[in-house]
Parts: C-alpha cells; sequence; structure tokens
C-alpha cells in the first residue's frame, strides 16, 4: 500500500450522524417558512379561499381550524371578530 492510501479511521466523523440531523433541522426550518405562521398570514389565505369559492362553511370554523393547526391559541371572541372582518373584505 502506499501512503496515500485512507485509512478507515478517515471516513469516519466523531458524530457519523451529524450530516443526517443537520438535514433534518434544515427541512424544518423551510416547512416553518413555507406554512402560514402568523394571524394576518391565515387570515388572508382564509381570504383568498372564499374569494376562490374553496370555502363552503362557516368562516369562524374555517379560521378556528387554521389557526389551531399553525398552534395559534385565540379567544373565541377574537376569532369570530376577525371572521367577521374576513367577510366583511371579501363581501366588498
Amino acid at each position: 500500500m502506499t501512503e496515500s492510501a485512507a485509512t478507515g479511521d478517515d471516513y469516519f466523523t466523531e458524530n457519523p450522524h451529524a450530516d443526517v440531523a443537520a438535514e433534518a433541522a434544515e427541512t424544518t426550518a423551510g416547512a416553518e417558512n413555507t406554512s402560514p405562521g402568523t394571524v394576518e398570514d391565515i387570515a388572508e389565505e382564509v381570504r383568498d379561499e372564499i374569494r376562490l369559492g374553496h370555502v363552503d362553511d362557516d368562516v369562524s370554523h374555517v379560521l378556528k381550524e387554521r389557526l389551531d393547526g399553525a398552534g395559534i391559541s385565540m379567544r373565541p371572541e377574537d376569532v369570530d371578530e376577525l371572521a367577521e372582518d374576513i367577510e366583511r373584505d371579501v363581501s366588498s
């Protein structure tokens, strides 16, 4: 063998799964950036879907489901008020 031949130790790192963990973290961060994260983002998404005719249910119900799915907790009165604002915006 020559001196340029690599040994088995050259192929291993201290943490052999570091690249897998880093890739998983990047994927998670990317998912967070593509999903609606704020109340206003969700409200705008619901407005757009109403305009397109994709929302047939009660707007408050749809809005509550979207907020819950994003991990956002709001008082029912606030959800109802925001739903009314969305309905007003879409109808004008």
